[in-house]
C-alpha cells in the first residue's frame, strides 16, 4: 500500500519544462559526435582513383547520413537552448542560433560535394571527370575547415559566454570552450597557411578542449540539468504527459 502511494506521488510530480530542455539539448550535443567515423568512411571517395574504379559507394552514403544527422543536431542544440539562454542575452543567443545554422549549412554542402562524386562514378563519367572529382574533394575540405573546424570556436564563444555569466552549469564547462576557441582558430589558420598539416600533433591537441567542452556539456545536461539561476526562476512546470 505504501509502495503504491509512493508511485502515485511520483507520477503526480511533472517534469519541469527546464529539465526537459536540458535533456533534449544534452542528447543533441552527444548526437553531434556520431559523425566521427565519417573520416574513415569518406576515405574511398576521396581517393583520386575512385572516380574510375568500381566503388565502394556504401561508406560514402553512410558517412553522408551521419553528417546529416550531425547537421540537424547542431541546429537542434541551438533551438533547444534558445528559450533559456535568451534570458541572459537575447542578441548573443540569437547569434548562437545563426552560427549553428551556418555550421549545419556547411556540413550539408560538404556532404553534397562528396556524394556528387559518387553520382559521377555511377554515371560512368570516367577519367575525364577526375579533375572535377578532386575539385569536389577540395571543396569538401574547405567547407570542413570553415564549418566544422572553425564554427565550433564561434559557438563556444557565444554559448560559453551565456552559460558562464548565467551560472546555468558549472563554470569550468564554459571555461573549457572559451579557452579552446582561440586554440581551434589558431589551429585552423595555421593549417590554411601551411604551417602544419590538418593531421598534425598541434591540430589534434587544439581540438581537445572544444570536444571536451561539447561532450561534457551534453553529459552534464542529461545527468544534472541546469543549475538554479535567476534567469530560470520563472520557468513554468510542464505537464507530466
Amino acid at each position: 500500500m505504501t509502495t503504491t502511494a509512493r508511485i502515485s506521488a511520483r507520477e503526480r510530480v511533472p517534469m519541469s519544462s527546464l529539465r526537459r530542455t536540458a535533456l533534449v539539448a544534452g542528447a543533441l550535443y552527444l548526437l553531434t559526435f556520431v559523425s566521427i567515423p565519417s573520416f574513415v568512411l569518406y576515405g574511398p571517395v576521396k581517393d583520386p582513383d575512385y572516380i574510375t574504379g568500381p566503388g565502394p559507394d556504401t561508406p560514402a552514403f553512410l558517412g553522408g547520413a551521419l553528417e546529416l544527422i550531425v547537421a540537424l543536431a547542431c541546429i537542434g542544440t541551438a533551438v533547444a537552448l534558445y528559450p533559456v539562454v535568451k534570458r541572459q542575452n537575447e542578441g548573443v543567443a540569437l547569434a548562437f542560433v545563426g552560427a549553428r545554422v551556418l555550421e549545419a549549412g556547411t556540413i550539408v554542402a560538404g556532404v553534397a560535394s562528396l556524394l556528387t562524386i559518387v553520382t559521377l562514378r555511377q554515371a560512368g563519367a570516367g577519367a575525364e571527370a577526375s579533375v572535377t572529382a578532386q575539385a569536389l574533394v577540395a571543396q569538401y575540405d574547405w567547407l570542413f575547415r570553415l564549418g566544422q573546424s572553425t564554427m565550433p570556436a564561434v559557438n563556444a564563444l557565444l554559448l560559453g559566454t551565456l552559460l558562464y555569466r548565467s551560472g546555468l552549469v558549472p563554470r569550468i564547462l564554459p571555461l573549457l570552450g572559451l579557452i579552446g576557441a582561440p586554440l581551434l582558430v589558431a589551429s585552423t589558420v595555421g593549417t590554411v597557411l601551411g604551417l602544419w598539416g590538418p593531421m598534425s600533433a598541434f591540430a589534434g591537441i587544439a581540438v581537445i578542449p572544444i570536444a571536451t567542452w561539447e561532450f561534457s556539456l551534453g553529459v552534464y545536461l542529461i545527468v544534472r540539468g541546469f543549475k538554479p539561476a535567476p534567469i530560470t526562476a520563472t520557468f513554468s512546470t510542464g505537464s507530466s504527459r
